[in-house]
């Protein structure tokens, strides 16, 4: 197969999943496009908004549209690592000590309202998101492959929450907010008989299949103007008198990959620089920290997010 047809082949199989996920987190295609791209991205996301607007929804379907392992976890304040991890227990039978995993040995790992655990829990996730491993009493577990790790969170706002330090922020590949869905999207869930239950969603992508296109990602074509304009607007971050803290080279790399990603979804083999443009926020808006003044303002992710649209303004795109 030659890579146009491989790509039209795998673009018409994410035409698939994206339907399937339409169907049930209704009327935020653009939403489902992100959570699509960091999938085939090999990233992890992060799903924030208030309660009620579908992110467990949505990180359940994505899930289950991959015929692949799934545990779903529901992060609260007394939740210890061994409870992500797994412990080390004594067998009586045979005099040794055994390892009994966690729910982090699985394909996708949701972990619901992670920001309502503390940060010694928290931290548990952070070799497996980095390094596809963990380490338990001194032995090396690698992770299944595909491996996903889909998190939830209220805003840091509401009470009775932990804010995710800056090194776990940058595990994850992309934020993204779900937001209220427009009239006729909402008179269609409250009608939905399955309104109180969880929706049933039909795997979509064998776990081969779902492998086999984060290989094609990484063969998409990416012209060496497009990476300076990368790392051009990375720079900017750097230097905003706005941001105390810039993206990091894991920021950069991770909107490269998420580029290629986005242009595989559209049946390209090679990235736009729309495709950067229109990843920049959800890529790097969790990354960067404004500066004492600026965290003054309310409603802070959103000042993050006003300030890379401006460096975008600034930073001269290729032709």
């Amino acid at each position: 197969m030659t890579a146009p047809e491989a790509v039209a082949s795998a673009s018409a199989k994410l035409q698939a999943l994206e339907a399937a996920l339409n169907a049930v987190v209704r009327g935020k295609a653009d939403v489902v496009r992100m959570s699509v791209v960091c999938l085939l991205a090999r990233g992890h996301l992060l799903i924030e908004d208030v309660p009620g607007v579908g992110k467990t929804t949505l990180a359940h379907a994505l899930a289950r549209s991959v015929d692949c392992s799934f545990h779903r976890l529901q992060c609260t304040s007394d939740m210890l690592p061994g409870d992500i991890l797994g412990v080390t227990v004594f067998n009586a039978r045979t005099g040794e000590f055994e390892f009994k995993q966690g729910p982090i040995f699985t394909n996708f790992l949701l972990a619901d309202e992670i920001n309502r655990t503390t940060p010694k829990t928290q931290s548990a996730l952070l070799e497996a998101m980095n390094e596809h491993q963990i380490t338990v009493d001194g032995v090396t577990y690698p992770m299944a492959a595909p491996f996903m790790v889909i998190a939830t969170q209220n805003p840091v706002e509401h009470h009775g929450t932990y804010p995710l330090p800056e090194s776990q922020m940058d595990r994850f590949l992309m934020r993204i907010r779900v937001g209220y869905p427009d009239t006729a999207s909402e008179r269609e869930i409250v009608r939905s008989p399955q309104a109180a239950t969880a929706p049933e969603v039909r795997p979509v992508l064998s776990p081969a299949e779902l492998v086999e296109m984060q290989r094609a990602v990484e063969r998409i074509r990416v012209d060496e103007a497009l990476v300076g304009y990368i790392l051009a607007i990375v720079e900017q971050t750097r230097k905003h008198e706005q941001l105390a803290l810039g993206v990091s080279p894991r920021g950069a790399q991770g909107l490269y990959r998420a580029a290629q990603a986005m242009a595989l979804v559209e049946g390209r083999d090679y990235v736009l620089p729309d495709d950067i443009k229109l990843l920049a926020a959800p890529v790097f808006a969790h990354r960067v920290v404004l500066n004492q003044r600026t965290t003054l303002i309310p409603r802070s992710t959103e000042v993050s997010e006003r300030i890379l649209n401006e460096i975008l303004k600034l930073v001269e795109v290729p032709l």
